[in-house]
């Protein structure tokens, strides 16, 4: 559970900036909408993979 502490002079909306922030690192949303529905062990492969060669691609055109 996500506690925040709201500090002496603080607004409300700053508190629940700094929740929905904290929120966001938690990854609960993400893994919520891949949980919806089931992808195959080869589909998620495949993503990867292409992924994979996306970020080399990436870097190697930043060496050049």
């Amino acid at each position: 559970m996500l506690v925040v502490n709201v500090k002496e002079g603080e607004s409300i909306d700053r508190a629940l900036k700094r929740y929905k922030r904290k929120f966001d690192r938690t990854g609960q949303m993400r893994q919520l909408r891949t949980r919806q529905q089931f992808t195959k062990p080869s589909v998620n492969r495949r993503k990867e993979i292409i992924k994979a060669s996306y970020i080399q691609h990436l870097r190697e055109s930043q060496e050049d």
